[in-house]
């Protein structure tokens, strides 16, 4: 990895609410025999996480994720006459493709980070002892027989990104399916002088894979960069679909488009056309008329890209968005990896590359990013609470228009109190009586009203005093069930 490439791994890495158990900070604690169990269990952890690596960095706080850099050097670092890093590798059980990269993050901030692959279908062992990590500890895997077992039976699976969509293309045809101006325009890359240069960059993207003297495009290439998808076979099945109903049911349809170009050629366009189908009501002022959006383009977006990047390509259907007078409904192929109460907080994807180069495209947020950022543009709209519904093959979400307090009911009140709670949390805030009548936009006269809801919401289990010993009720403040 080139050091830029460091730097915004290790701005990922402490953009984490906490270490985890995955990714493990120190400072200086060169211990050896401490090393080797963090990387059996960091190894261990990020198999049951399904996470491709674990992670123990050096030169990062771990209560507070600052970077201070560290006087460690595990590249030139010794365990007797031994070089630390060979070390370690012999008494790792199987042997690892460990990867050590030391780097400045900023001047006078070194950083040493151990990069460790996930498990594969058997535990990895430090000195014939599997280790594993049970929130931020690390312990004995034989302690935790269900999550050892799960680790045996992980057996390597190929992922949808890394098939192949059509083999054996000469060079000229590759670039007949895709298109170059646009992959290198979006990553924001000089575009090479040579095909041979564009060929070699699109490899290292995993966009195409070479095939003797030929080239075969990949899924991850045909999904993102095609031209046409309708010239992929059955990737034609998985064009963005978006359609607009007149009124608030699917009896009558206006419009119905496909987007027959990759996702990273169509995603402005989609969402173009997306905010073009919402209605905008007409409000006159004093001097002259204004339009009001619906809907925050910023909801739109995240929700839009979440249905395209976390979609199972291995169920049949289309990431679909319809749009109705009163809702706009986002819906993929598949059901979530992660429960739908934690969608704010925690993160997994079943497409990583896909998402890092949509990511970086800038079509996506960071890790775990988007459905706050969704929730929090919603509530600068005041609108309804975002729901998730899961289908039996589908994951359907929900961006409401703008209801009075009357005409919302318990449930969308409940919805709305929990996910502010989690968004003050995961921003490091709390939520009060105060804030909460500020989301629902609520004056002050009647606070009753989000009391109730709040009471509510800790009878449900949604919610949680962050202080039951403080019995001042003007000063109470609540947190998610889970924080």
């Amino acid at each position: 990895m080139k050091q830029q490439e460091l730097i915004e791994l290790l701005k990922y890495l402490i953009s984490l609410p906490k270490e985890n158990e995955w990714v493990e900070f120190k400072v200086d604690n060169e211990d050896p025999m401490m090393i080797g169990e963090r990387l059996s269990a960091l190894a261990d952890s990020a198999c049951l996480e399904d996470e491709p690596f674990g992670y123990l960095v050096y030169g990062v706080v771990d209560e507070t994720h600052e970077v201070v850099g560290t006087k460690f050097r595990a590249k030139i670092a010794k365990k007797g006459n031994e070089d630390l890093e060979m070390w370690l590798l012999n008494r790792l059980n199987p042997r690892i493709d460990l990867q050590v990269y030391e780097f400045d993050y900023e001047e006078g901030k070194h950083i040493s980070l151990f990069k460790i692959p996930a498990a594969v279908d058997r535990p990895v062992k430090f000195l014939n002892v599997a280790y594993v990590r049970i929130n931020s500890c690390t312990r004995k895997l034989m302690d935790y027989p269900e999550k050892e077992a799960k680790i045996w039976r992980n057996v390597p699976k190929a992922k949808f990104e890394a098939g192949i969509a059509m083999r054996e293309l000469r060079s000229e045809e590759v670039f007949s399916y895709l298109s170059a101006q646009d992959f290198f325009d979006l990553l924001d890359i000089p575009l090479p002088s040579t095909r041979d240069a564009m060929l070699e960059k699109f490899e290292s993207e995993a966009v195409i894979v070479r095939s003797g003297a030929m080239w075969d495009i990949t899924n991850l290439g045909a999904m993102l960069f095609a031209k046409d998808l309708s010239q992929f076979g059955p990737l034609k099945r998985k064009m963005i679909r978006i359609i607009t109903y007149k009124g608030t049911n699917r009896l009558d349809t206006l419009k119905d488009e496909f987007f027959a170009k990759g996702y990273a050629l169509s995603f402005e366009d989609a969402i173009k056309w997306i905010d073009s189908q919402t209605p905008t009501p007409e409000r006159i002022g004093p001097a002259r008329r204004n339009t009001e959006r619906t809907y925050p383009v910023k909801s739109i977006r995240e929700l839009f890209g979440n249905i395209v990047v976390h979609q199972n390509f291995e169920e049949e259907g289309f990431p679909t968005v319809e749009i109705f007078e009163d809702r706009i409904e986002f819906s993929n192929p598949g059901t979530p990896l992660i429960s739908v109460d934690r969608f704010i907080d925690e993160y997994k994807s079943r497409n990583d590359v896909l998402t890092d180069i949509m990511r970086r495209m800038g079509f996506c947020e960071e890790k775990g990013s988007g459905m706050d950022k969704a929730v929090m543009s919603n509530e600068s709209f005041v609108l309804p609470a975002i729901e998730i519904r899961v289908q039996e093959n589908r994951t359907v979400v929900i961006l409401f228009a703008r209801k009075t307090w009357a005409e919302t009911n318990r449930s969308e009140r409940l919805l709305a109190c929990y996910q502010h709670a989690c968004i003050k949390y995961v921003n490091h805030q709390v939520m009060s009586n105060q804030s909460l009548r500020e989301r629902f936009n609520i004056e002050e006269q009647n606070a009753a009203m989000v009391s109730r809801v709040i009471r509510d919401a800790i009878d449900e289990g949604l919610v949680r005093e962050e202080n039951p010993d403080n019995a001042s009720r003007k000063f109470k403040r609540y947190i998610p069930y889970w924080a």
